[in-house]
Order: structure tokens, then sequence, then C-alpha cells
């Protein structure tokens, strides 16, 4: 345990409960309802409403082998050739094995999927797919979809939920176990101002970390919170150098910052063309499946191609589509194409690539334990092994779904923990972090964006990492105590700075191309020396200290006296600095 925690108010009020599940997305309401169904006291927090999560941007559709022909061995392949070589055998194995069956359960929850003719789930292709096996649902609002089922669902359930409350730090016993969560209610519902929810077994659903960088796909509240709560609790992350920019953003100008419209990849499954300023189509060539190559492939493509012509983006081309089917089935992106002055039916639309997904994070089995004991992660906070160095499109809902009914089985079937007594309130001793000012978000996006975006190199990412500790060290000298006072605005600076710092860290160390991880000085993809994972913690000084697997194998999680007493896989060390030397 590290004693790390944000700056804060004591807690208030508390609440006891058997689980505490953070996030209200597809991962963190599946998990609910699976340990509600079996007795528990399960109580949901979430940073906004209930149905504010990320699923319920997701577009494009969830991946199984549902269609005639297909299997999950078809679909572990795609999964393995899109991870570059860095997925976790095991745990796509499990994701491809019980995916299936797992859609079927959320469509008995009441999700309804779009169908053909004949009454059967409609399937479509999305980039790195060799067989159509996403299934989607309002034609482009499958997210909206399915987060409507499990809404629903909670509420007929009952169960209780805290919505508007931003989470803080977790609660540990004085054995290091997870005793809850300390967290903001943002002046609505039963409670107000910092409280804690008691329990032996917390779940982290928290979603992504987009909003680190200036332009993403993700809403406002995808600051990262879940990881960085896991790493001031000690839990260690993987793979975070790998973020997915989604290669087809629509496209507002130079200067757009924030949440952008996403143009699904679904439309480039149904035959859209990219295309640049003359019309020619440049992912022929590129690849076998052109435009419906892997993610990183066609956002490389693009970023080539602008750097090629001088522009700021390129174009995507369902021109032949006609107005019935783009109405029909992409009516989503038609209105946010129609509400920004662009009409698809009769021109390109204008994409370039943004932040989107982070196929790394809190370091999990596949019962979706941390090295912390009682803490768990699910969705896109964790790191399963799934995504390797490259989600395959449609796999994320697919993972939520999966090992968020695995999470609850492990807490259904573990032993029943007493109600822990851990004091919520930070100790004497205590690692208190010191909070920056709410207009540091916008300093930290624009580092990210220049230093460590689509393109990377040893020196952006080192520019991005004095640039970022600046913004730390100036936060820790600061004596005015008026320039950062806790608040969310506050609480989600510091925790996007900690994420960007763990970034930067990781993405100095791969010194290659792999996956979504471009660095321009390093432009090959080197097996011999890089098929390994990252995996951090923070050490002494709060420093991100990232530490090299031997082998492409992702490895064993351990916690408490498991982990004491196995010993580690032979790892090489290092700290955030660029100068110091390895240990072995």
């Amino acid at each position: 345990m590290t004693g790390i925690r944000l700056t804060a108010p004591a807690p208030g009020w508390a609440i006891d409960a058997d689980v505490v599940v953070v996030g209200s997305g597809v991962a963190g309401l599946t998990t609910a309802l699976r340990c509600a169904a079996a007795g528990l006291a399960t109580v949901v927090v979430t940073k906004a409403r209930l149905d504010d999560g990320s699923t319920r941007w997701a577009q494009g559709g969830i991946a199984a082998a549902l269609g005639e022909g297909d299997t999950p061995g078809q679909h572990l392949d795609d999964t393995l050739v899109a991870g570059a070589g860095l997925c976790d055998e095991a745990a796509v194995r499990t994701l491809v094995t019980e995916g299936p069956d797992a859609v079927r359960r959320l469509i008995d929850t009441g999700a309804h999927f779009d169908t053909t003719d004949t009454g059967a789930i409609a399937l479509t292709r999305e980039g790195g797919h060799h067989r159509r096996r996403i299934a989607h649902a309002g034609g482009d609002a499958t997210g909206a979809e399915i987060s409507r089922a499990l809404v629903e669902a909670v509420r007929s359930a009952a169960l209780r939920t805290i919505e508007n409350a931003l989470v803080l730090d977790l609660i540990t016993d004085e054995d290091g176990r997870t005793a809850g969560v300390t967290l903001h209610v943002m002046g609505e519902g039963q409670h107000d101002g910092v409280g804690a929810v008691r329990a032996p077994a917390v779940v982290l659903a928290t979603g992504g970390m987009g909003q680190v960088f200036s332009a993403t796909t993700n809403p406002s509240v995808s600051t990262g919170d879940g990881v960085a709560v896991a790493l001031r609790a000690g839990a260690e992350v993987s793979d975070l150098e790998f973020v997915q920019f989604h290669p087809t953003v629509l496209f507002l100008g130079a200067g757009a910052e924030g949440q952008q419209p996403l143009v699904s990849e679904a439309v480039r499954g149904e035959g859209a063309h990219l295309v640049d300023a003359t019309g020619t189509r440049f992912m022929l060539g590129q690849h076998e499946l052109a435009e419906l190559a892997p993610r990183d492939i066609v956002a490389k493509a693009i970023t080539r191609r602008m750097q090629l012509k001088g522009t700021e983006n390129m174009y995507l081309d369902g021109r032949h589509f006609g107005a019935t089917m783009w109405e029909r089935r992409f009516p989503t992106i038609l209105a946010a194409c129609r509400a920004h002055g662009i009409d698809p039916v009769t021109e390109p639309i204008p994409v370039a690539p943004a932040a989107h997904y982070a196929s790394g994070g809190v370091r999990t089995d596949l019962r979706g334990r941390t090295t912390v004991p009682g803490l768990y992660a699910c969705g896109e906070v964790a790191c399963t092994g799934v995504h390797g160095a490259n989600r395959l499109a449609s796999n994320s809902l697919l993972e939520g779904l999966v090992f968020a009914e695995r999470i609850a089985a492990d807490i259904v079937e573990g032993p029943r923990q007493d109600a822990p007594h851990a004091d919520p309130a930070p100790t004497a001793g205590a690692d208190t972090v010191p909070l920056l000012a709410a207009e540091s978000r916008t300093s930290i996006q624009r580092i990210m964006s220049r230093g460590a975006g689509v393109i990377r190199s040893a020196a952006s990412l080192a520019t991005a990492a004095t640039e970022l500790d600046a913004l730390q060290l100036a936060a820790a000298e600061d004596d005015d105590p008026k320039d950062a006072v806790p608040g969310v605005e506050a609480w989600e600076a510091t925790n996007l700075l900690l994420v960007a710092r763990v970034l930067v860290a990781a993405a100095r160390e791969r010194e290659e191309t792999r996956g979504c991880h471009w660095r321009e000085d390093r432009p090959d993809r080197d097996d011999t020396a890089w098929r390994r994972h990252l995996v951090v913690h923070l050490g002494p000084g709060r420093q991100p200290v990232v530490r090299t697997t031997d082998g492409a194998g992702f490895p064993p999680v351990r916690t408490g006296d498991a982990a004491a007493a196995a010993p580690e896989p032979p790892t090489r060390l290092r700290t955030d600095s660029a100068d110091a030397p390895e240990e072995q």
C-alpha cells in the first residue's frame, strides 16, 4: 500500500455494503446486477447520471461469434492479429468462448439488437474482422440500447445507487485489504459532500482516460479516475502506452478540443471509402482489408496521407449509400454530421484521428482481481491482456460483459468478508497529493496531444515529461491555498496529471512502434527486444516505476499472502528517469 491520498475533506457520512461498484457502463452495471442477484448488498457509484456512462456512446456494436460459419477460434485469430503480439491468449480465449452466451444473457436482460427479415441478429463487419460478427442496435446506437436495458434492470432490482459522485480514493484496512472508497457527491442525491462507502470488495468500472488529450471521442467525465485511484492505492497498471486513436472522428477544425463526434467503423464496414481531397482512395494497397484494416494501421495511413498532402484531415465517402441507407443504418452519425453543416448523403465527411480507447489499464487476472486484495477492475479501466497493443473493433463491450460476470462470480463464490472497520479518513502519515488548479486540465491535454499523440518520438516524449513534471512541481510548491481548492475540477486535473505522467513514462520506455504506439524515431516493430509488457506502479516520491516483463506472456497477478510467497517473473526495472540504470 502506498498511503497516497488526494487532498480532500474527511468523510462526513458513510454507508455499508458487501460490494461497491464504481461506474455505470456495461461492465459496472453487469457486475452489480450479478452480485445483487446473489444476495449481496451492492451499491453503484457513478460520476454522472446512471445512464451517462461511456457505454452509451458506443456506436458500432458488440463483437461475438454469433453468425453462421463463424467460430470463437476465428474471432480469437482476428483479436490476436490486431493485438500485435501482446495479447494474452488465455484472456482472449476466455473472451471469445464465453462471449456469445454473455450476449444472449444481455438480450435476456432486455437489450434489443437489430435483426434481419428472418429474425436473426443482424451482423456487420468492422476493421480487423474477417467475418460479419458485430451485433448492433438502432443502426448506430448500440451503446445507448445496452445502457438503457441495463439501467432499467438496475432500477427494477432497486439497487442502491449514488449518482453525480466522483470517487476519490480507496480505503484499506491495517492489513492492506480493500475496505471501501471515499467519494464526493456533487450537490445532488441522497448525500452531499465527501463521504464513504465501506465494503470489502470494490469494483472499478470507471471507463477511460481520453480526456488526457485535447481531442477525443470520450465524454468529459473520462478523466482516468479509476487508474489514478488504483495507482494511489498501490496497484499496478500495464500497457498504458497503448492508447487507440480512432481513425475516423468528425474533423471540426484544427483548434477543436474536448469530445468530438465519432464516425463509426461500421460506416467503413458497410462500404464507405477513405479518400483525400482529390477523391483518391489511399488505403488500397496498404493492407489486404483496405479501409477495414485494424485501427492502428488506418490511423497511421490517414496521418501519413495528411503529412504528405499538407492537410489536417482526410475524408470518408459514403455518398453511394443514398439517403435511405444513411437514415436507416446510421441515423446518429447522420444527425451529428448535419448538426455541424455536413451532409454525408451529398458530400464526403471530413475525418481525422482522435484519442478513443485505452488498451491498457489496471492490471488484472482472468477474474478481474488486481494486485490490491479486494480490488477488482473491469472494462476500459482494466488491462486483462485481451487487447494487447491495439484493441480489435467492438471487443470492448464484450470484454466488459464477459469479465463483469467473472468478477461477480469470484466475489459471490469467495469467502464472505466481515464488514470492514477501517477509518476512511487519511492517517497522520498519509502522503497527501497537492491539487492542481482546474485550468491545468487544458495544459495537460495540450502537452499530451503535442508530445504523446498519434505520432511520438524520444524528443516529443521527453518534452512532455518535463512539462508534466513542471506542473506537478508547481502544485507542490504553491503555498496559496486559493489556487487549488478541493473540488471536482481540481481532483480531475490531478488525476489526469498522474495518468499522463505514467503514460509518458511507459511510452518513453517502449522504443519501438507496435500497435497503436507509433514512435517515428523507432518506426519498426522489434519482437526480440520489445515483445513484452510494461508494468508500472508508484514508487517513492510518487514517481512512476516501470517494470519490463521478460516475455510476451501477461504476468500473473498476485495479491496478499500469495504475492509474498510466489516469486516474481524475471523483470527489468526502471524509474521514470531516462538516465536511470537498469536493475537486473
